[in-house]
């Protein structure tokens, strides 16, 4: 006898096993980022069911991809993100500072790129200031500026 599923509902209760777009729908993640996750191996391959070979996921799935979805949201690279998942299934008792190492190897890399936006912004806004709105084109400070050998 086959086994019945939960009903599947965004927000209630999780099902035995999980399509692509239910996935998708329990993780906010689309399902071509899903399939790349899979190929990439930061998510398990989804077992194959059914004459049309549907991907079928499990709960624990859903749960590994929110993770990585949320490590992305906070910019770590696919490496990080691989890096924390192995901590996270090791050892529990573990203490956290290879997690907490990662975390300020990344902050450092945020600070970095900001400062990089800082200058960006400095440089434009005095572009910007320099320009004169009703030069024609061919005498614009801006555009000059951006032809300019580097």
């Amino acid at each position: 006898m086959k086994e019945k599923r939960t009903p599947n509902v965004v927000g209630g209760p999780p099902a035995t096993t999980l399509t692509i777009g239910e996935l998708a729908a329990h993780t906010g993640v689309t399902p071509e980022t899903i399939r790349y996750y899979e190929r990439e191996g930061v998510i398990p391959p989804a077992s194959r069911v059914g004459a049309g070979s549907y991907r079928q996921y499990r709960v624990a799935d859903a749960e590994r991809l929110r993770f990585v979805r949320r490590a992305r949201d906070l910019g770590f690279s696919l490496e990080e993100v691989r890096e924390l998942l192995a901590l996270a299934a090791g050892d529990p008792n573990r203490p956290c500072g290879d997690v907490n190492q990662i975390a300020h190897a990344h902050l450092a890399q945020v600070d970095a790129k900001l400062a990089q936006l800082r200058a960006l912004r400095r440089e434009l806004n005095r572009l910007i200031e320099a320009c004169d709105r009703d030069a024609a084109l061919a005498d614009c400070s801006l555009l000059s500026a951006l032809s300019a050998p580097s």
